[in-house]
């Protein structure tokens, strides 16, 4: 779960710290405030795409850190640690770097921890519902396809590929000329840079050493010192303390497993003395070696343009342009070649399609179903959802990387009322439990998981949000919840309680989160329900609120506790 949040020089936001806490916690402030700023922080932490527009006015950069806390080891996490620091930094020049447990780490790594970590879903998430073309991942999400799918797409980039290979051999002489000049002079750029995957990470890590170098120097020479060459070196110091603890050993033997292993301590830091030394002496810290590094990450940033996004991706493109050369300048044998290639890849894929296609059609029946069950929780209790597919396999010029289906989500929200699409049928209210419900459905079981959700209310009002708070009061049962609100009746379902609040000081703008304790929510829900002119009548209907979502909650734990007695 997420357990603390530091947000500096964030767009609104000078300086924040927060401590969520398990459960539901609920968000809360005036429109403006800064509330979905702490969300796309927590997307940044999670790999988003960092821009220099976040950083605040007048300031050199911007810093999230977070504390996570799981059962799961992710990187750079040890066997027995259960906590890890994310941090990362956007300078105003656009730069970003990025720490896990201290260790630089890509953008790569915070979406693997991510996808392990936290599931965030913004503020217009649900409207992304009204394309068909986001269904079927999500039944693949549903029922644990996503691998086979990404499978069926790999082998779809396959036949994709070899069929324009095929295709631009049998171009007329001009056209291959042209090609031709063109592929040349392309394979010249890439080949002269001759980059290696992974070295623009490589060098960033290097340039950020050169630009401290004075600092890391210094570090290395007071710390070699330290444990080799002082008066009071560490390394000279240890035979008397290795002498006193073999006394010890003799007088009680829990001392002597220490006492073995002083060979193996001393070995390893007399390792760590001698590697301090050569770092030190290893670090070039001219400005030309600098500028040589700033010159080379400067030729791979436009290469990436030009061909990437990734260094490995301009790698590719040119193993790529280069057997589209060698087809150009042989393309009779060639061709067959392809041809015979291009049945394999097109036999592989339909192979993978058509297994994905089975088991996709087996778990839509599944999926509708638990969709309708949740719905009922949520005040659409006779609502009904069916998947619907194409009838038949889809024609060659139809596949996709999705690969031979197309499917939509259907919603008869009221009885007797046919099944239409979702994007045809649903008011916003509708809209938002539907996402809600498939968010639930697709959030799993993983332990400790936090799920974000950033306005899920839009569109709901009156009993209809009383439902959708205690939905999210019951997940936060399962994961750690935050939710950014406007309504009181999710307010008031709340476990814990943060405003958000948005005030000038020394003509700057600045935003702050304060945890509410019991008249601090009370106070907060009663301006929730009416506006500027909190009057003591207001206050009386924020206290019922929450001593309604306080009465809910117990006869949900006394039926949960009388159905576990019953099924032992």
């Amino acid at each position: 779960m997420l357990r603390f949040l530091r947000v500096r020089n964030l767009a609104v936001i000078e300086a924040v710290d927060v401590e969520f806490e398990p459960g539901f916690n609920v968000l809360t402030g005036e429109t403006g405030a800064g509330k979905s700023i702490l969300v796309e922080a927590v997307g940044l932490l999670l790999g988003g795409r960092a821009s220099a527009d976040l950083v605040r006015t007048g300031e050199a950069q911007a810093t999230i850190e977070a504390i996570f806390e799981g059962p799961s080891t992710p990187l750079g996490a040890g066997p027995a640690q259960r906590e890890i620091v994310v941090r990362r930094e956007v300078t105003s020049q656009g730069r970003s770097r990025a720490f896990v447990n201290g260790a630089l780490a890509t953008s790569a790594a915070l979406r693997d921890l991510a996808s392990r970590r936290v599931e965030l879903h913004g503020q217009h998430e649900h409207q992304a519902l009204l394309d068909p073309l986001t269904h079927l991942p999500l039944l693949d999400e549903y029922a644990g396809l996503t691998p086979l799918a990404s499978a069926v797409s790999d082998a779809w980039t396959g036949v994709r590929g070899l069929r324009d290979e095929l295709e631009r051999s049998r171009m007329d002489a001009r056209e291959k000329a042209a090609r031709l000049d063109l592929i040349g002079f392309q394979l010249g750029e890439i080949g002269r840079a001759t980059a290696r995957a992974g070295e623009d990470e490589e060098l960033a890590a290097t340039r950020q050493v050169l630009a401290s170098a004075e600092r890391v120097q210094r570090l290395c020479e007071e710390s070699y010192a330290a444990l080799y060459e002082s008066d009071q070196a560490v390394l000279a110091g240890l035979g008397g303390v290795w002498k006193r603890v073999g006394e010890l050993a003799a007088i009680d033997a829990q001392f002597a497993p220490y006492v073995e292993a002083r060979d193996e301590i001393k070995a390893r830091l007399e390792d760590l003395a001698h590697f301090l030394r050569r770092y030190a002496d290893g670090i070039d810290a001219s400005p030309g070696r600098l500028q040589q590094v700033e010159d080379r990450l400067a030729l791979l940033e436009r290469l990436k343009r030009k061909y990437g996004p990734t260094l490995q991706d301009v790698i590719e493109r040119g193993r790529t342009l280069a057997r589209e050369r060698d087809l150009l300048t042989g393309a009779g044998e060639r061709a067959e070649d392809l041809q015979q290639a291009l049945g394999e890849a097109t036999d592989r894929f339909l192979r993978a399609a058509r297994e994905l296609s089975g088991k996709r059609r087996q778990a839509a029946v599944r999926f509708a179903r638990e969709i309708e069950a949740l719905l009922g929780d949520l005040a659409m209790a006779r609502t009904r959802v069916e998947v619907r597919f194409n009838a038949a396999e889809l024609p060659a010029e139809a596949w996709s990387d999705r690969g031979l289906d197309e499917a939509e989500f259907f919603v008869s929200p009221n009885p007797g009322e046919d099944l239409r699409p979702l994007a045809r049928i649903v008011s916003g209210g509708e809209l938002s439990r539907v996402m809600l419900a498939l968010k639930t459905l697709a959030a799993g079981v993983e332990a400790g998981k936090t799920l974000i959700f950033d306005e899920v209310d839009a569109g709901i009002g009156g009993r209809v949000a009383d439902v959708v708070g205690a939905r999210l009061r019951a997940l936060g049962h399962r994961f750690q919840v935050l939710c950014i609100t406007h309504l009181p009746q999710i307010a008031a379902r709340g476990d814990t309680q943060f405003r958000i609040e948005k005030r000038v000081r020394g003509a700057r703008t600045v935003t702050s989160v304060g945890r509410l304790d019991g008249a601090g929510r009370i106070e907060e829900i009663a301006r929730m329900i009416g506006g500027a002119a909190v009057t003591e009548p207001v206050r009386a209907s924020a206290r019922d609120l929450l001593a309604a979502a306080g009465r809910d909650e117990d006869t949900t734990k006394g039926e949960s506790e009388r159905r576990k007695r019953k099924a032992t």
